[in-house]
């Protein structure tokens, strides 16, 4: 293993972690809401994901940077304060918002299980791993989303505030 496959394993692990955080709040802003179930699904399995690269990282041999991961967790939590047209409740830009980035996150780790198959040959020294399963599952998390970021959208732009 390379030094440069571990500061990725650690940059892509923070990455994973503000994801995961982000997708748990959107998942209580929607309480109530007709996207809560798909938003309590992809959470979850966000949060499964987040232990699966874990997992890959400790067989790599890759030690877990505990200040990236410490600073996702505090980017994501400084992000709640963004200007978003309201001061104590979730805005209909927040929720879109919210959807669009976590979609965004989502295609992004799709690239991720591709470029530590392939790119990175995880898929062949660590072949009981499933990253095709996990591509579709990103694929499907993505898919179950993308209506409710429509739905947030027209929501946000075409009411007044």
């Amino acid at each position: 293993m390379t030094d440069y496959l571990g500061i990725y394993l650690n940059d892509q692990l923070a990455m994973g972690v503000l994801w995961r955080e982000l997708a748990r709040r959107a998942a209580r802003n929607n309480a109530g809401t007709e996207a809560e179930s798909a938003l309590n699904e992809v959470a979850h399995e966000i949060s499964e994901d987040v232990e699966t690269f874990r997992a890959i990282m400790d067989r790599t041999g890759v030690r877990v940077s505990r200040v990236k991961s410490t600073a996702a967790v505090a980017a994501e939590r400084v992000g709640r304060f963004k200007p978003n047209g309201r001061v104590f409740s979730c805005s209909p830009l927040s929720r879109f918002t919210e959807l669009e980035i976590l979609i965004m996150g989502i295609d992004a780790k799709k690239q991720l299980w591709s470029t530590l198959r392939d790119a990175a040959g995880l898929g062949e020294s660590l072949p009981d791993i499933d990253f095709d399963g996990l591509i579709e599952r990103a694929d499907r998390q993505s898919t179950m989303l993308k209506p409710w970021r429509e739905t947030a959208g027209r929501a946000a732009f075409r009411t007044s505030s």
